[in-house]
């Protein structure tokens, strides 16, 4: 299913809601975020109103993960502030406004406070994280909240590519971006391939 039918079939769906979401979910180098944001583009071509809502501002603070040992392990499930990201969608479900959301900025790996705000009138909300659908809690009490759930899977050969060339990016030659790519983010790829339940919709990776 390509992202027109997607976005036309949310359009559908999504008539006579006060609030829609949509839940869009996938290992980490899928391509969720190139989705929400196409989704986001086609949905305001068509006169209506979305807005994306990521996880990522539910991270924890390194200070907290190294209390915790687990900063060598930062983007697995328990490093994020789960119960917190129940929390948010379950007052986005019930029409909140305004409500705020916090962002993540990458450079200084750190989260930003307020960083977005969601008001009444944005009607379709594209939330996008790598535990949206996972089966474990807190993440499975999500699953209930969504009104049409996205997975984004382009194939764990295809997802092991992309996350060690992430690591090439960031500086790192071809041995050690290897080696950081299977100490954390593939791992944390294969839990979310092998433990999140089944979406309505299964795609694999728009661009």
């Amino acid at each position: 299913m390509n992202t027109t039918m997607i976005t036309t079939k949310i359009a559908e769906l999504s008539e006579g809601h006060d609030r829609f979401l949509v839940g869009i979910a996938g290992p980490p180098g899928a391509g969720k975020s190139t989705l929400a944001q196409t989704l986001h583009e086609e949905i305001a071509r068509l006169g209506l109103t979305s807005r994306v809502v990521p996880m990522d501002g539910f991270h924890l603070d390194n200070k907290v993960l190294d209390e915790r040992g687990l900063r060598q392990r930062k983007g697995a499930p328990e490093t994020f502030d789960g119960n917190g990201f129940v929390d948010l969608v379950t007052r986005l479900d019930k029409g909140e406004s305004p409500v705020s959301i916090p962002g993540f900025d990458r450079a200084s790996d750190a989260v930003v406070p307020d960083q977005d705000e969601i008001l009444f009138r944005h009607k379709i909300l594209l939330i996008e994280g790598n535990y949206l659908l996972l089966k474990s809690d807190p993440w499975y009490r999500l699953a209930d909240m969504f009104d049409l759930t996205i997975f984004v899977n382009p194939g764990l050969p295809e997802l092991e590519n992309r996350l060690v060339q992430r690591w090439i990016d960031n500086g790192f030659d071809q041995a050690g971006a290897e080696n950081r790519a299977h100490m954390n983010d593939i791992p944390n790829a294969k839990t979310v391939l092998v433990h999140s339940i089944t979406a309505d919709i299964e795609i694999g990776e728009t661009g």
